[in-house]
């Protein structure tokens, strides 16, 4: 018998062995997670082939990206099919087409901005260093793209803001400092945009999500959250979240929690989740949840770092 996990109208089923791919390959870490208008899943990953494309069935249809990226980070699909891909390492972030070919570049390859920013072996004593604001890139880690193909950028590990583009690359403007306050971040990790054109940031080291409008005014946060880490919503405006020390988690757009399930205290091996780190959801409701669990708790699951639950009913 399997398992169900949710509640009420989000309920699923695990799809065990999902990823296929050959003998050898390995994601690593799954850092981030689209689906395309074919449903068609982008895996961005930290192994060998950072890029792996799948169909609906966990079938390898391609990889790219081999040798590109310093640590790729978050990933998503714009309206045309080209793919954005952050890195964290390199500060920079890169629009591809379908097939991997590099069509753009924003930012400047390993010179991160100057915000005090000072890398150190606790999370949280190096966020304690960034003293400002600072423009792209310092450790940048989310992206998407508006209606209207403007791109946000989620920065990030080194930074405290979000920066808005035009769809050639020209800096529109960028806002957020460092801090607890609304509008201030700590780790803003990930960035998304709703169907009225509002973005939201998984702010991820306050436990929350901020909500803002176009011109990054803020209109909202959700609170209470285990460290989100990313964020998609669908075309009914249902809003799903991968919590870091929690699992998945499912709210209506106004911040109503409609489902949760995942992580249960002390890590172990063979938990559902250990590290959550991207989520995404296909045109028939199907979840797909990536883990960072080699950099979070030094266990590689092999093709379980990437698991679909395909949604009942």
């Amino acid at each position: 018998m399997s398992t169900t996990y949710g509640s009420g109208k989000y309920k699923y089923e695990l799809v065990d062995n999902w990823a296929k791919y050959p003998e050898g390959w390995d994601f690593v870490d799954v850092c981030g997670l689209s689906v395309d208008s074919q449903d068609r899943v982008y895996v961005l990953n930290r192994g060998a082939h950072p890029v792996m494309v799948f169909d609906r069935e966990g079938n390898l249809l391609k990889s790219w990206g081999e040798g590109f990226f310093g640590r790729a980070h978050g990933t998503c699909i714009g309206p045309d099919g080209s793919v954005y891909c952050t890195d964290d390492h390199k500060h920079t972030v890169s629009k591809f087409t379908p097939e991997g070919e590099l069509l753009m570049l924003l930012g400047h390859e390993d010179q991160p901005s100057d915000t005090g920013y000072v890398k150190k072996a606790d999370l949280y004593e190096s966020l304690a260093a960034i003293k400002r604001g600072g423009p792209p890139f310092n450790r940048p880690t989310g992206v998407v793209l508006s209606s209207s193909g403007e791109i946000y950028v989620s920065d990030g590990y080194g930074n405290a803001r979000v920066h808005k583009f035009s769809s050639d690359g020209t800096l529109l403007f960028s806002w957020g400092e460092p801090g607890r306050d609304p509008g201030q971040f700590r780790l803003p990790h990930c960035v998304r945009v709703d169907g009225r054109d509002r973005v939201w940031v998984a702010d991820r080291e306050n436990n929350r999500l901020q909500i803002f409008d176009a011109q990054g005014g803020f209109r909202g946060l959700l609170s209470g959250l285990g460290r989100p880490d990313d964020i998609a919503i669908d075309g009914e405006e249902t809003v799903y979240v991968a919590e870091l020390e929690r699992g998945v988690s499912i709210f209506s757009i106004d911040g109503k929690l409609l489902s949760r399930w995942g992580c249960e205290g002390e890590v172990k091996e063979d938990d559902l989740f250990i590290a959550p780190h991207a989520i995404a959801v296909d045109s028939r409701g199907d979840l797909y949840v990536g883990e960072v669990c080699h950099t979070h708790s030094n266990i590689d699951r092999g093709p379980r770092a990437m698991q679909k639950f395909a949604r009942i009913g």
